[in-house]
């Protein structure tokens, strides 16, 4: 019997079940946006309750849940923390990357194939003439069904992120996901149809006369192999800029050659995808316009202003780091934010996100917003920004370029709702964590937090340096702000302790047995920052504050895979072993993550 591959059949025998369970598909996607939607909601409220509490003088801890709902959102919240915290780190020097995701996104993924290998074999495993074609039907339909979520999940304009509360870039691990997901139900695809082509001795001719189809079909599979393949960690660091230029031309092909492949009636859902893509594209658009164009830049409250783009000084710190100072930004920010950074002379074709590193306009700089973005040299973009810098500085130059910028982009949480807060930072992370630091000490509004431990550690002295003043006039002013500030700073590179001049050293992981250290600009002592040479136990640094408080504690972590899941297994494990919320009296643990990545 021969059997022919037409995806332009309405055959009713494969097409009313396969958008049936398509729109199921859509269904369960929509049912978790609209749950976590409601989680948003909720939280929402328990942090507006938490800050209205916190203007009685008579509460003490407003954080604590206040009545019997909340306590039982409390203990449900601290369950699913537990559970998601966790994660496996994989110490292997070259194998790293292979670092599985935290328990919690496990899960999320485990549900996710569960939805997906429903859909692939429900009804369609029956041996009978039509076993191989219904199956390999089937999977066509899966995968074109994930198309509009994948391109959503990539959208720096996120309509899943503004719904449920939280930014594209802690999307993108789902986004990489449910493209692998795809890969293998474009897989099952079209070995099914190879199958039953070699098993009715039809192969050449299918190949030969449905020009239109099977090519685009391989086509498909082959871009999409394409881009599973370099979406692993190793191949996106060996030259990132030429894999975003590869990636964004790849998705954009994959896009056509699958609307030529797929039948009519499953081609709303490349219309979806393009509609996502439509949408991000002219917002960033707009938003690129509107932050960077000034009809009449002497008329804006910053005299000297560029029509097109802002100043931007570069100052080298070593060779390691690179800090660029944007004046005149006509936009606000909260800390933890980031931008997209375009500097044409120095990239033409390429934006990078960095972390806004302050949280507040920059003193002595311009009488409208200036940010300062803190640059890590690696390679590429970043490694050349460096240079330049260098190179003006040494001809006695200032390094000043034209940037333009795009943003701010990110949801961060709150940070004032948590009576006692741990900002944990290796290197520049601290561009992250500091101006979480600086927001609450220098913030004018109603906050429930008392008490802050900051944690800096990095290898090199420079690194460290650049931050040391600020950290130095937070401690000035935290004790009037209300807030009992303790710094700890780790420099653990040989001989790099030195390079910060004289400061308290601890020895071992003991950081609270130091003296004070007088400052040199000042004649008072300050004795709340603390200095050591070995690298500092996160675990006990998260317990002290956890065991002192009377309230939930909010940990944010900023840096490498190894430092994050560290302190995402140790958080999980104190929670655990505290019993929090379930009967102990004591409080809630929260995790807020900010990896590096590329």
């Amino acid at each position: 019997m021969e059997r022919r591959h037409d995806h332009g059949s309405t055959n009713p025998v494969f097409t009313s079940v396969n958008e049936s369970l398509a729109r199921g598909y859509w269904y369960f996607v929509a049912a978790a946006v609209i749950l976590l939607a409601l989680i948003r909601g909720v939280n929402y409220v328990q942090n507006s309750v938490r800050l209205r509490r916190s203007k009685i003088v008579s509460v003490q801890h407003p954080t604590k849940p206040s009545n019997q709902f909340l306590q039982t959102w409390a203990t449900l919240t601290a369950v699913v923390r537990e559970m998601s915290y966790p994660q496996l780190y994989v110490p292997v020097r070259y194998l790293s990357w292979m670092t599985p995701p935290p328990l919690g996104r496990v899960i999320v993924l485990l549900v996710y194939w569960a939805v997906i290998i429903y859909m692939m074999v429900h009804g369609a495993i029956i041996q009978d003439v039509y076993f191989w074609e219904r199956i390999g039907y089937r999977n066509g339909w899966v995968t074109v069904t994930q198309v509009p979520l994948l391109y959503l999940l990539a959208s720096k304009t996120n309509v899943i992120g503004l719904i449920i509360g939280t930014g594209h870039e802690r999307l993108n691990w789902l986004h990489r996901w449910v493209a692998r997901t795809m890969f293998v139900t474009t897989t099952v695809h079209g070995f099914h149809f190879w199958a039953e082509w070699v098993h009715y001795d039809i192969l050449e001719a299918e190949l030969s006369t449905l020009s239109t189809i099977v090519p685009y079909g391989l086509g498909a599979w082959g871009i999409l192999l394409w881009m599973t393949i370099t979406s692993f960690k190793p191949f996106r660091s060996m030259a990132y800029e030429l894999f975003v230029i590869q990636h964004i031309l790849a998705a954009v092909i994959f896009l056509y050659v699958v609307y030529v492949h797929i039948p009519v009636s499953a081609r709303y859902n490349i219309w979806f995808a393009v509609a996502a893509i439509s949408f991000d594209r002219v917002y960033r658009l707009v938003l690129l316009v509107w932050q960077n164009v000034k009809f009449q830049p002497k008329k804006t409250c910053c005299k000297g202003g560029r029509r097109f783009g802002h100043h931007t000084q570069l100052t080298a710190i070593g060779n390691s780091m690179t800090v660029l100072t944007i004046t005149n930004v006509h936009f606000e920010w909260s800390a933890g934010q980031h931008l997209y950074l375009w500097i044409p002379r120095i990239g033409i074709l390429e934006t990078h996100p960095y972390t806004i590193a302050t949280s507040h306009p920059l003193p002595g700089t311009c009488i409208c917003n200036s940010i300062q973005l803190v640059v890590r040299s690696h390679n590429g973009f970043s490694k050349r920004l460096n240079q330049f810098a260098q190179k003006a500085e040494a001809s006695g130059k200032q390094a000043m370029v034209r940037a333009f910028v795009i943003g701010p982009y990110g949801r961060p949480p709150r940070w004032d709702i948590f009576e006692s807060l741990i900002l944990i930072s290796a290197s520049t992370g601290a561009s992250f964590t500091l101006p979480i630091l600086e927001s609450l000490i220098e913030s004018n509004t109603t906050r429930c937090t008392k008490r802050v431990d900051f944690l800096l550690a990095a290898k090199q002295g420079e690194e460290v340096g650049f931050y040391l003043d600020r950290l130095h006039k937070a401690i000035d002013k935290a004790e009037s702000a209300g807030i009992e500030l303790t710094v700890h700073v780790a420099v653990t590179g040989n001989g790099e302790l030195n390079t910060l001049g004289s400061m308290p050293t601890a020895s071992g992981n003991d950081l609270e047995k130091v003296t004070p250290r007088k400052r040199l600009s000042q004649t008072s002592v300050d004795s709340h920052m603390f200095h050591s040479a070995t690298r500092p136990d996160v675990a006990e640094f998260i317990r002290g504050p956890v065991e002192a408080t009377g309230g939930e504690t909010g940990v944010v972590v900023c840096g490498g895979q190894s430092l994050v899941a560290q302190v995402r297994t140790s958080v999980a494990k104190l929670s655990d072993e505290r019993g929090v919320h379930k009967g102990t009296g004591a409080q809630g643990i929260s995790l807020y993550v900010e990896e590096y990545s590329f």
